[in-house]
């Protein structure tokens, strides 16, 4: 029986599905879409999904490979939402034209506002005439939601000169009294991950593994962070691959510092950042802050949560960033079949679904190509990400594991555990993706070599 992540057949990746049945809804939809037409990231994950699809009350549909009745249901869900996704546009449009009028600026208005929008136009349809003061009046309301959840409010709270004394003392004693044992054995928990994997890429799905259960009970993940603070070595079975796989780019995890700004642009492997950089991410990130705790709350939480193991309090998340790590270090997309050894079902699922990508196969021509990049080298520098892909994947996968630990939100099995892993790997290649066609659009127009496209 196929697996439900891989294609067969007639199978269809549900992300197409969606984007097919988007641009078959015609205009109107240009706040909810991006450039090129394809509905944005944030509006597949916060309203056509949860709001429109509803997988959890279609789990036929919950895949990521639909078969041809699943994709016409998908579908024409999607086209009967057409005149409320109309709306949701106009709503949106409004909304963001009040928190200009109110100056609000803290927090994504993607975010904020787009299911608030989906409500709004299920409820009224299209923004009727007086509709201002009703945005404005939401708009208000989120900013009141969030109450001080804001990355303003963060560095307003860490600007206090005492405060800061206070936490650097703090931090200073929670890294000093961390539990040190130079004798633990990272390489077991490893060896572990790799048994839980085998299961994840179980025909029919996840399979019945109580391997996951008992590597928390364990407290292996905690075991291997642990081993990370007493620089572990030769953990994955390959050489050259530091323990931590870019989770810091020192020897060992530095001592978190409280900070005083943080940047997207320019943020530090995940175990180097400092607690404002921790929490900026956080902040930025969430479409619900009335979920998160009160920002003296975060801070004081997030003192302890730098200086435990791997960054994290929950033991089943850092189990998590265990079986991350086995994946990742077997991530293969240009198939050279270098890597570790003896990989798991769950990698040759992943792999071979990366290896399918257009953006994929062009980068696996230049590497064995004899001659350097014609298109001057932008496109060859992407090709240098997928010799290296287990540093993004494990950026990524630890941002969206402390992003649940902050709201207590552990992964209780093995099924929610390679949800998150399977989706990090997919929301990597996406990303890859998309910036080979950015690199693409920018080159000067060129003819492509026999059997080598220009599109990706």
């Amino acid at each position: 029986m196929p697996s439900p992540s891989e294609p067969t057949g007639e199978r269809r990746p549900r992300a197409m599905v969606i984007d097919h049945a988007w641009r078959g809804l015609g205009p109107g939809l240009e706040s909810l879409s991006g450039p090129g037409g394809a509905p944005l990231t944030r509006t597949v994950k916060l309203i056509v999904l949860p709001l429109i699809v509803r997988p959890a009350l279609r789990p036929d549909l919950a895949a990521d490979f639909l078969g041809p009745v699943q994709a016409d249901c998908l579908e024409g869900l999607i086209r009967e939402s057409g005149t409320h996704l109309a709306a949701t546009a106009q709503w949106f449009t409004l909304l963001k034209r009040a928190r200009r009028a109110l100056g609000i600026v803290a927090g994504n208005p993607q975010d904020l506002y787009f299911q608030r929008c989906f409500e709004l136009a299920t409820e009224h349809g299209v923004p009727p005439a007086g509709s201002d003061v009703m945005a404005g009046a939401v708009v208000e309301e989120v900013a009141d939601a969030a109450g001080g959840r804001t990355v303003e409010a963060l560095k307003e709270h860490l600007t206090d000169a005492a405060r800061r004394s206070w936490l650097e003392r703090e931090l200073a004693t929670a890294w000093e009294s961390r539990p040190q044992d130079p004798g633990v054995d990272a390489a077991a928990a490893v060896a572990r991950a790799a048994e839980a994997l085998e299961a994840c890429g179980a025909p029919g799905g996840v399979g019945n593994s109580t391997v996951y259960a008992s590597m928390i009970e364990a407290g292996q993940g905690g075991l291997f962070g642990r081993a990370l603070w007493a620089h572990a070595n030769g953990v994955w079975g390959a050489d050259g691959l530091p323990a931590h796989l870019g989770l810091t780019t020192r020897r060992l995890p530095p001592r978190p510092q409280v900070g005083r700004g943080a940047s997207t642009a320019t943020l530090p492997a995940p175990l180097d950042r400092t607690l404002f950089e921790r929490l900026f991410v956080v902040l930025q990130s969430s479409a619900r802050r009335e979920d998160l705790p009160p920002v003296p709350e975060l801070v004081e939480r997030e003192t302890g949560r730098s200086c435990a193991p791997l960054g994290l309090y929950d033991e089943s998340l850092r189990v998590a960033v265990v079986l991350g790590g086995q994946l990742a270090v077997g991530l293969d997309p240009l198939g050279t079949g270098k890597g570790v050894s003896g990989r798991t079902a769950a990698h040759r699922a992943v792999n071979s679904r990366w290896r399918r990508e257009a953006s994929v196969l062009r980068a696996r021509r230049m590497t064995v190509s004899p001659h350097p990049d014609p298109d001057g080298g932008v496109l060859d520098a992407l090709a240098q990400d997928l010799r290296t892909p287990w540093a993004a994947y494990m950026r990524r996968l630890w941002v969206r594991l402390h992003g649940r630990d902050v709201r207590g939100a552990p992964l209780a099995d093995l099924a929610s555990a390679w949800a998150v892993l399977d989706g990090v790997a997919r929301s990597v290649m996406m990303d890859h993706r998309a910036r080979v066609r950015s690199a693409l659009r920018s080159l000067p127009a060129a003819p492509a070599r026999a059997g080598e496209p220009r599109s990706a």
